[in-house]
């Protein structure tokens, strides 16, 4: 968990979690309130924000397991205060939120820019989160799309708080749909609520199929497994039928779906789910 990795709250060696280090103060009464009449989309609009500034300051020497949990329980749950709230605002504006979540390298971003295109005049928007850089955000915004960097520094994860924020910045429309394309990571990300209606974990052919195994939070918090990559599988000797098997012994009620963001097999499938989830939500 995050206490001990060091991207979340600082623990100092008496055992005192100490707040987070990103770098800049929040005002923690935020409501992250809406004007949920604005549609207003300025695509050259660059939000970005900044966290995890500075040494991650974690020392856990003679700390007991009891007391790791009672921190780690303290921050999740103030994590969970910050996600309701990002819940309530989407749930207002009928807003479908996925939480897109994978290891580096899984085509996340790829699947992305080529699903916005394919949504066609879809309101949508993206949030996007990465340790450094805002590259990506860029590919997107080159689709069209807004687009908000977030930028965690040492932080391996996004958390709800960071998404309130930028659903400020974001000023959703009615009904569209909110991608947040959280840190390459199948760790942390599993444990942190940031308001969404799912989790979708997208999976290349080419990681191996025990990885659900190897990473079984993740899969059993995700409502759908994207197999991504499958135009590479007769090459990599891969066995499709075990990669479904794996994800159903984790999580046996997990959606799948293959596709490949480069060919573009599949893609229909996830564009129908896409827009199903989105109806049902409306309903």
């Amino acid at each position: 968990m995050c206490t001990v990795c060091g991207c979340s709250d600082i623990v100092t060696a008496d055992g005192k979690a100490v707040g987070h280090s990103h770098g800049h103060s929040h005002d923690h009464g935020h409501h992250h309130h809406h004007d949920h009449g604005h549609h207003d989309h300025d695509h050259g609009h660059h939000d970005h924000h900044h966290y995890g500034q500075g040494e991650a300051g974690v020392s856990v020497p003679g700390m007991s397991q009891s007391r790791l949990i009672e921190v780690e329980t303290a921050i999740l749950s103030k994590n969970d205060a910050y996600a309701a709230q990002n819940r309530r605002i989407l749930k207002a504006l009928d807003v479908f939120a996925l939480n897109l979540v994978s290891s580096p390298g899984s085509g996340k971003t790829t699947l992305l820019c080529e699903t916005i295109k394919r949504l066609g005049d879809a309101p949508l928007a993206v949030i996007e989160g990465d340790q450094q850089t805002q590259n990506d955000a860029d590919r997107i915004r080159a689709t069209g799309a807004r687009a908000v960097q977030i930028n965690t520094g040492k932080g391996c994860h996004l958390d709800a708080h960071m998404v309130g924020h930028a659903l400020d910045d974001l000023r959703l429309r009615q009904g569209a749909f909110l991608f947040i394309e959280n840190v390459g990571n199948l760790v942390c990300p599993a444990a942190f609520d940031l308001g969404e209606d799912c989790k979708v974990a997208i999976l290349s052919v080419t990681e191996g199929e025990d990885k659900p195994l190897k990473y079984p939070d993740m899969f059993t918090a995700a409502r759908l497994a994207i197999l991504n990559k499958i135009d590479l599988a007769p090459h990599c000797d891969v066995d499709l039928d075990l990669y479904e098997a794996n994800l159903r012994r984790v999580n046996p009620g997990i959606e799948i779906i293959g596709l490949s963001a480069r060919t573009g097999e599949g893609i229909d499938t996830w564009l129908a789910w896409l827009k199903a989830r989105l109806a049902d939500k409306a309903a």
